[in-house]
């Protein structure tokens, strides 16, 4: 791999010229910094910006490492990725990933995180869930994104799924349904319970009597979908002998939505207007293929991931729970 030294030697030209034409284009003549544009692309020179830092030199983009804990597993998941190195590039900072899975020793996916010495780093997670901090990033620059913990007090962007939840189930309401079904996420999920808990606020509050809402939750199989469908499916069945008795349905998510479609259309149910379904997580590249458009509400993956890294890239100091909007997406089939 060519060093710094060979590009000089090309270029005929001091290893400071080379410097400069890397980190300060604009402090060379122009023909200086073209022969030393030149010889770098002629050896394929790469900057050694993790040497840079080991050194205390800050004079190259700063970087923000992330620490993926699944993130990369699920379409809508891969947005808050996208958004922080977006976020990053606009800013003129670096990103890097390391992708941690829950099978697996966390310890060698963080040392190699630290190893490239980032100037920030933000934990990510596939699903809203609580996580237990390694005591390797407790003293670091760290921001928490899709995910909160108990360690101690940190700077953490999350959806706001309840009122979220709560007001799309207020136009469940306002449109006149009055038996909802309902199938929630795994009650060992946070957002399984959050959302119950806003679906049942919004329906008090409403002067609705809780004994109207039929209330399940699926199991918990995150690398076993077809339970889920498995059971979403029977909860459907107890509940259409000869027709639904229920008017409209609301999903933990959109996949569960997925499978109600299939189910009460080979039923000979049209939804809208015999039961209509609200969805929730707006899964990227599917909420429009539904037939009819599925309503329901946008998880801000891309807005948690923008920002947090403009925490990082910012320098902000507080550290506490930032609540990013879900916005209700009206479609067709409610």
């Amino acid at each position: 791999m060519a060093s710094l030294k060979d590009v000089a030697k090309l270029a005929s030209v001091s290893l400071m010229t080379v410097s400069r034409a890397i980190n300060n284009p604009d402090k060379l003549n122009k023909e200086t910094y073209k022969r030393v544009k030149q010889a770098i692309k002629q050896l394929n020179y790469v900057p050694d910006l993790s040497a840079r830092k080991i050194r205390g030199d800050n004079s190259g983009p700063r970087a923000i490492g992330v620490l993926a804990l699944e993130t990369a597993m699920t379409p809508f998941s891969v947005e808050l990725l996208q958004a922080i190195e977006k976020t990053a590039q606009k800013y003129g900072w670096n990103t890097f990933i390391v992708n941690l899975f829950d099978d697996k020793d966390p310890d060698h996916a963080i040392d190699t995180l630290l190893s490239y010495r980032p100037d920030g780093i933000i934990y990510t997670t596939m699903g809203l869930r609580k996580v237990e901090l390694p005591e390797k990033l407790r003293d670091k620059n760290l921001v928490l994104a899709n995910c909160i913990s108990d360690a101690e007090q940190l700077a953490c962007y999350i959806p706001d799924d309840y009122l979220g939840q709560y007001q799309a189930t207020q136009q469940v309401i306002a449109k006149g349904y009055k038996k909802p079904l309902c199938i929630y996420l795994s009650e060992q999920t946070l957002a399984g319970n959050i959302r119950r808990r806003a679906v049942e606020q919004a329906w008090i509050d409403a002067g609705r009597n809780l004994n109207d809402l039929s209330s399940y939750h699926t199991f918990y199989t995150p690398d076993n979908l077809a339970q889920e469908y498995m059971m979403t499916t029977e909860i459907l069945k107890q509940h259409c002998h000869n027709k639904p008795d229920f008017d409209v349905l609301i999903c933990g998510n959109d996949r569960i939505a997925f499978v109600a479609y299939q189910f009460l259309l080979g039923k000979g149910c049209h939804i809208p207007s015999d039961v209509a379904v609200l969805g929730y997580d707006n899964m990227v590249g599917t909420g429009e293929l539904f037939y009819p458009p599925l309503t329901t509400v946008q998880l801000p993956h891309y807005e948690i991931g923008e920002q947090a890294a403009l925490h990082i890239i910012k320098g902000k100091n507080d550290k506490e729970v930032t609540y990013i909007a879900s916005p209700f997406l009206q479609r067709e089939s409610l």
